[in-house]
């Protein structure tokens, strides 16, 4: 068992969050976004080091001893650790220059290559998900208050309907090969969604199963399934149907599939 005191993560990851997340509403708010590009070509915003730098230096100042791997700090990208925490500051970067809201702040607590604690906050939708500190799911009910949550729902994540699934998928990189691996499925409804955020729909029982057949890094990951994980739910590796683990080579992700643990899985062509 972890001789962390999760009440103190919880409490700086609600309190990181929400500092992160104002912190991008002031640029998202601007008549124009500045945008510039990292080598990669994925776009980067002043919104996203702002909230970066929150971010880090509160978990530093926190927890001295836990290093601290981030999406904006390359040299954060070469940690080995056991413990760690993971952070994509602004996660949906193309939806926020688009300006559809559907963009999250994302923190982690990685322990032994599992995602123990993690909070999503989108901050244009005022939705707030999180890991407690016994280790339940929660969102949390804005408005929201640096003093503290005012009122808080459990989740859990529904049973399924085998004849008809809810299925949500990437609002920015749906492509064909998911939309083929889609069709192999009873689906009842379809849905997009960026970011995080589709964690967080299987978290809260408004959707069933989440294929992602596209590039990932840890960090674009790792809050959604610890959320995921505490409702019920379970991200697997997309070919060896083994839990996603974290704290790999480069902290690049494999293909998976998030699902409630009754979703049938059907075999890649």
């Amino acid at each position: 068992m972890s001789d962390l005191d999760f009440a103190a993560v919880e409490s700086v990851l609600r309190h990181l969050a929400l500092q992160a997340g104002a912190a991008i509403m002031e640029v998202y708010n601007r008549p124009e976004i500045a945008v510039v590009h990292k080598a990669d070509a994925s776009p980067v915003t002043e919104a996203d080091k702002a909230a970066d730098r929150l971010i880090c230096a509160g978990l530093q100042a926190a927890f001295a001893d836990i290093p601290v791997v981030t999406e904006e700090q390359a040299d954060s990208h070469s940690i080995s650790a056991t413990r760690f925490f993971i952070v994509d500051p602004l996660d949906g970067t193309k939806e926020f220059i688009q300006r559809r809201g559907e963009f999250t702040v994302n923190i982690a607590l990685v322990e032994d290559g599992n995602p123990l604690r993690g909070i999503v906050y989108a901050p244009a939708q005022a939705r707030m998900f999180y890991t407690r500190a016994d280790g339940r799911a929660t969102e949390e009910i804005g408005p929201f208050s640096d003093a503290g949550p005012q009122l808080r729902r459990p989740l859990q994540m529904r049973a399924p309907d085998p004849g008809g699934l809810v299925i949500v998928a990437s609002k920015s990189h749906r492509d064909a090969a998911t939309e083929a691996y889609i069709q192999r499925y009873p689906v009842s409804e379809s849905r997009a969604a960026g970011s995080s955020l589709k964690f967080c729909l299987l978290a809260a029982g408004e959707a069933d199963f989440y294929p992602r057949l596209g590039r990932t890094m840890e960090w674009d990951t790792a809050a959604g399934q610890a959320v995921l994980q505490a409702a019920g739910g379970e991200v697997l590796d997309f070919h060896t149907h083994a839990p996603l683990r974290y704290g790999k080579p480069m902290f690049e992700n494999p293909f998976f599939l998030a699902r409630h643990p009754d979703v049938a899985l059907v075999a890649p062509e």
